[in-house]
């Protein structure tokens, strides 16, 4: 085993999974270097509760916590044992995460090179599916000293990487961990301080130029990785590069999951209209077409988005941006299934007499009765099924909850999202936005399956 670098193994005790709220209570070190193997662990008073199934799967309780330091009090000796060693981690996004939290409260930049034995675990041995440390203990036969306490993990992934070492051709765990350890960069006119800062969360990121412009807005489930992304050379065409060129600042907004990252992202796409985002522009008319019976007969006509019960029709098919628009997806309809364009209201043609579809054999007669109208408007609504928009299934607004989070939706408008129950009443103050073609398009397919997400809300109960 080459060491050219030095080595630390690090495991971390905490009271919950969320680095911004809970704390540490443990931290165990394995040190690695050419001058040999030195262990140092801490209890460490997170100076809050821990909670009673975290006490239950460790062993540490607010007891033995008390009179530790803190980490304030320990953060420089903790630094100066990380400090130009490969932070080597399982699940290293944790640990680092939670060590990075601690070093930024007391006013510490924390910016190791991290690798983590999960995913080397993967590289390694892509025959397996599970890479957990219970897994590699048992897979390694590694020798357990004290499980879920931070010294006793960490000394489990120094075993881990003592037996790869002894088991795999070095120059395949090298590329491995060159891969692994591959530092992201941002363009020279970029603070390198943001690769710290961008959270590995769902979100919405936007790219600002010099001027303080709206270049670009997109959405996230790792925000982290997808900024990222936008300024790997691999990722980049044309379009891109030019992109990247003007950008001069960038922000973010985390949210509770996917979803809210989407409404977010339609929201703020309409509202700035970035010139970058192709996809999710504002469209103030929006039209479709409506099917309605007069006289036994089927009629369509050009509905508007602005109508007010719009959203709670169920016989609305297609959305366009025109009138015109609308006409040419009918007509292109009436010519793929023989339509009678003169019935459709396409085509003007005395009552009775063959449309010019017919007499080229394009119409299958209706308008002069060669087919039944019957038959013919069943033709028509069965080619217009696939367009079929799907109606407001509610009396109201819904808040569909999401994490910590709940999203207020009103036919197919979003009014906006609260992690506060309480709040819902705020976002209702400015009523009905009216019909969202995006907010449609991201929810009438995932309706079914936030069911047990949702939640009517009762403006009454409000008042």
């Amino acid at each position: 085993m080459r060491l050219e670098t030095p080595l630390a193994f690090v495991d971390l005790e905490t009271t919950g999974a969320f680095s911004t709220s809970d704390r540490i209570t443990e931290v165990g070190i394995v040190e690695v270097s050419e001058n040999g193997v030195c262990e140092w662990s801490s209890l460490v008073n997170p100076e809050i509760p821990i909670p009673p199934f975290i006490s239950q799967l460790t062993g540490i309780s607010d007891d033995m916590v008390r009179n530790a330091p803190t980490f304030a009090q320990i953060a420089e000796e903790i630094y100066e044992r990380l400090n130009a060693r490969l932070f080597i981690a399982h699940n290293a996004r944790f640990d680092h995460g939670f060590l990075k939290s601690e070093f930024k409260r007391v006013g510490m930049p924390f910016r190791p090179v991290v690798l983590c034995t999960v995913k080397l675990s993967r590289r390694l041995y892509p025959g397996f599916s599970r890479h957990n440390l219970d897994t590699l203990i048992e897979r390694h036969r590694l020798e357990v000293s004290e499980r879920h306490r931070a010294l006793g993990d960490a000394r489990l992934i120094w075993q881990f990487w003592q037996k790869i070492h002894a088991t795999e051709p070095v120059d395949l765990i090298d590329a491995a961990i060159k891969k692994l350890t591959a530092q992201p960069s941002l363009p020279a006119h970029l603070d390198p301080g943001l690769i710290d800062e961008l959270p590995a969360r769902h979100g919405v990121y936007r790219f600002f130029n010099r001027h303080g412009q709206v270049l670009y807005i997109g959405k996230a489930n790792d925000l982290r990785r997808r900024v990222l992304s936008h300024f790997s050379a691999d990722h980049r065409d044309e379009h891109e590069m030019e992109l990247c060129q003007q950008v001069s600042h960038i922000d973010w907004t985390q949210t509770a999951g996917e979803l809210g990252a989407l409404l977010l992202e339609a929201q703020q796409i309409k509202r700035d209209a970035p010139p970058y985002n192709r996809l999710l522009r504002r469209h103030d008319d929006l039209y479709a077409w409506r099917a309605t019976l007069r006289n036994g007969a089927l009629r369509l006509t050009v509905a508007s988005a602005n109508d007010l019960f719009f959203d709670q029709d169920e016989d609305l098919y297609g959305l366009f941006t025109g009138v015109q628009q609308a006409k040419s997806a009918l007509r292109h309809i009436a010519d793929a299934f023989d339509l009678c364009p003169a019935l459709l209201g396409l085509d003007k043609t005395p009552s009775g007499t063959p449309c010019f579809s017919s007499q080229v054999k394009r119409c299958k007669g209706a308008c002069h009765g060669a087919e039944q109208r019957s038959e013919h408007d069943r033709r028509v609504l069965e080619a217009l099924l696939p367009m079929r928009l799907q109606a407001w299934d509610y009396p109201g607004p819904i808040a569909i909850r999401e994490g910590k989070s709940w999203h207020l939706i009103d036919g197919w408008a979003y009014l906006g999202t609260t992690p506060v129950r309480s709040d819902i009443p705020a976002l209702l103050e400015h009523g009905r936005k009216g019909f969202d073609r995006d907010v449609y398009r991201l929810l009438s397919k995932r309706m079914g399956g936030l069911k047990d997400r949702i939640e009517i809300v009762d403006r009454a109960s409000f008042r």
